[in-house]
């Protein structure tokens, strides 16, 4: 797995910032710095949002770091060159316009940058169990995610192992 480091695999109740996580990935073997930034929106369905709240389970933090290094160890074969990776969710709640995730990577070219911070984005969407509440502005509420049975986020998730370091450095 040389060449590959979890920098931040979190979840939080405090806001995130993306120049944090941009900071954390650069490097000087760094030809591409890459960010995603998930952002709380007015409307969904046709309904105005008025604030959400994100709810993880118990073993969403594990499985935030998994993900990861599961993302690591597809692409560890692919480059001679380092990568970096830095990921946060929010949990608690969120009104309109506060920062939900934040996903940075930096690689030695801008193609595999893109690629794995827009991987990392569906991954940590698909696989860790993190519910959001939607409080719209008509007074109704609806679930997203909590109709999803467990096993179905969590799955594909992996072990920790020896042969796993990012695993070890992820969730510590």
């Amino acid at each position: 797995m040389a060449g590959f480091e979890v920098i931040g695999a979190v979840l939080t109740a405090h806001p995130i910032s993306e120049d944090d996580a941009l900071s954390a990935v650069e490097g000087a073997e760094a030809g591409a710095v890459v960010s995603f930034r998930g952002v709380v929106r007015n409307h969904d369905g046709g309904k105005g949002v008025e604030r959400l709240s994100y709810t993880a389970h118990p073993t969403a933090s594990k499985a935030m770091s998994e993900v990861v290094a599961t993302l690591l160890d597809e692409y560890s074969e692919e480059t001679g060159h380092p990568v970096r990776i830095w990921a946060a969710h929010r949990v608690g709640m969120l009104q309109v316009g506060d920062v939900a995730l934040v996903c940075a990577v930096s690689a030695a070219h801008r193609r595999q940058a893109f690629t794995i911070c827009s991987e990392l984005v569906d991954a940590i969407k698909a696989g860790v169990p993190i519910w959001k509440e939607q409080v719209f502005s008509d007074g109704s509420v609806e679930w997203v995610g909590a109709d999803e049975p467990m096993s179905r986020r969590t799955r594909k998730l992996p072990t920790a192992t020896k042969e796993s370091p990012a695993l070890q450095s992820a969730a510590g």
